[in-house]
């Protein structure tokens, strides 16, 4: 199987454990992972990645995200939302949907951010929910997360549905739990859908069930997907044994380019080839993860 990239939509009621081991078990292979878990509750998109192309799984994860999630005021939950032990709020009143969208306004930009006490969050070296399915408190801290966007789509009350475009690590759930204490009556999530993560995109995402009925290879996407917003080299044939020992290769890049730049190594096929790094001060790339023998 040759290394590559799936997108894939995971259906609600699904662990993205379990599509990892779809396709671990359809492609032949152990070396599968997936960028950015999908909680069972979630849909969406889960971009897989296969070969020695899970070297690049923190690119995909780093990419913004585009969400749909829909909430219920008027109640919490021990996980912020439907799957745990949900409780109605006494005596809440419907927000008027002015306040609503005044308060959303209030999560744009880099905020502190506090992750759900039933989340994979490490505490001491252990999964967050780990500890609280023992019954024990689980205190952790807050974090800074980037909100893009955020934006009411629909409000019938008790259901709020928002579209949030955020940056990795952000938990969906927090903000619908942060938005309702604001509010004065708590929130649960009670839906969610990824809709992108960077350039993949549910439009184009296959599910589960059709990776059966077609070879995977047919849907592979190719590694420099993971990466493409990086700048790239295109490597001479001659330096290639020089990339393959790992030694830098000679290269006077534009003015912008920046000390310690990323950089995307390519042939004249566009397949990638290695990541490097670009040295300004000896105008040299020096790899830093080689894919090619």
């Amino acid at each position: 199987m040759h290394a590559g990239l799936l997108n894939i939509n995971k259906p609600c009621g699904m662990t993205s454990r379990r599509v990892v081991d779809i396709v671990a078990r359809l492609a032949g292979t152990k070396r599968v992972g997936h960028a950015g878990t999908l909680d069972p509750l979630a849909s969406g998109v889960l971009v897989v990645c296969l070969g020695w192309a899970t070297r690049l799984v923190r690119f995909v994860q780093d990419r913004p995200k585009v969400y749909s999630a829909r909430f219920l005021l008027g109640r919490r939950s021990d996980t912020d939302d439907v799957t745990g032990e949900v409780v109605a709020t006494s005596n809440a009143l419907a927000p008027p949907k002015a306040l609503v969208e005044e308060l959303l306004q209030t999560f744009i930009g880099t905020i502190q951010q506090v992750p759900p006490q039933f989340s994979a969050v490490h505490l001491d070296g252990v999964r967050a929910h780990k500890i609280a399915r023992q019954g024990k408190a689980v205190r952790l801290e807050p974090r800074p997360v980037e909100i893009h966007r955020i934006a009411l789509v629909d409000y019938a009350y008790p259901e709020l549905d928002v579209d949030i475009e955020c940056g990795s690590g952000t938990y969906v759930r927090s903000i619908g739990r942060d938005l309702g204490n604001a509010l004065g009556c708590g929130a649960v999530m009670s839906a969610l859908v990824r809709r992108s993560i960077g350039e993949f995109t549910l439009d184009s995402a296959a599910t589960p069930e059709s990776l059966g009925q077609r070879a995977i290879s047919d849907l592979l996407l190719p590694p420099l997907c993971a990466v493409s917003r990086l700048p790239r080299f295109v490597c001479p044939p001659s330096d290639r044994d020089e990339l393959v020992r790992g030694r830098p290769l000679a290269f006077a890049a534009a003015a912008d380019w920046a000390n310690g730049l990323p950089v995307a190594i390519v042939d004249s096929d566009e397949n990638l080839l290695a990541l490097a790094e670009y040295d300004a001060s000896r105008q040299l790339l020096q790899p830093r993860q080689v894919f090619v023998a």
